[in-house]
């Protein structure tokens, strides 16, 4: 099931909460609409929510209340057969990498595509592209877990975009990187963008926005601080 866009939003979340025991309020009364292709940035301080709002939106928690839909699919209604369909379509760049420490960077990358049936040799071809792209082909057959975190963080960036997925979720995926690679980041994720790829990229580094004209959203204490409506441009705008 590929996601379809039955309309101009892919994610519409309206009036979420969420909740985690024993009273800590992660999300208050969120309300976001966020159509195909758009590049987003969420950004606040540590704590403001925006790993809980990003887990929303893949579907690993549900809102205590509110409704959350993706691509048109309630997440808190969905059969439990879609539910795996839809997240092929979701690639999730997690802020602690959640790799296959025993498996070499090459296995790791491939398992998105290989879970979508993608045959081999376009698999192979896949990973060494965006190995060179982020510039870790000597790290082709290195085992995750003997990588720096900067490495590492590469890595889970490019196990998120192999799919080639609608939607892209990225936690923090420069906190580990100097500016050059930061750059290398972006530009892969502008790629995407511009190959119709929503991304919803949550960040405390206002660097990788700053100049441009995308949509920034701030989170302050589980709810919005700062919604700005901005014209997309590209990240060639960025100083």
């Amino acid at each position: 099931m590929d996601i379809q866009p039955a309309n101009k939003s892919i994610v519409e979340i309206v009036r979420a909460t969420k909740i985690y025991p024993p009273d800590v309020v992660a999300l208050e009364d969120i309300t976001l609409s966020i159509p195909y292709g758009e590049m987003l940035f969420l950004t606040g301080m540590s704590g403001a929510g925006k790993t809980t709002l990003l887990k929303l939106i893949c579907g690993i928690e549900h809102p205590d209340k509110g409704l959350v839909e993706v691509a048109g699919k309630d997440l808190n209604r969905i059969k439990g057969k879609e539910i795996p369909r839809l997240r092929l379509q979701i690639g999730m760049a997690y802020q602690d990498f959640k790799l296959l420490a025993d498996r070499t960077v090459a296995q790791n990358i491939s398992m998105a595509m290989e879970v979508a049936y993608h045959n081999i040799r376009t698999i192979k071809k896949r990973v060494i592209e965006l190995l060179k792209k982020l510039r870790l082909e000597h790290k082709h057959d290195a085992l995750a877990g003997r990588l720096s975190r900067g490495e590492q963080q590469r890595v889970a960036i490019a196990r998120a975009v192999a799919n080639s997925p609608t939607l892209i979720l990225a936690d923090e995926p420069t906190g580990n990187l100097d500016s050059k690679t930061t750059k290398l980041v972006m530009e892969l994720f502008e790629e995407c963008n511009k190959s119709g790829t929503t991304i919803i990229i949550a960040t405390h580094d206002a660097e990788i926005y700053r100049g441009s004209s995308y949509r920034v959203l701030e989170l302050h204490s589980g709810r919005f601080l700062l919604h700005e409506e901005r014209t997309i441009t590209t990240m060639n705008s960025m100083p």
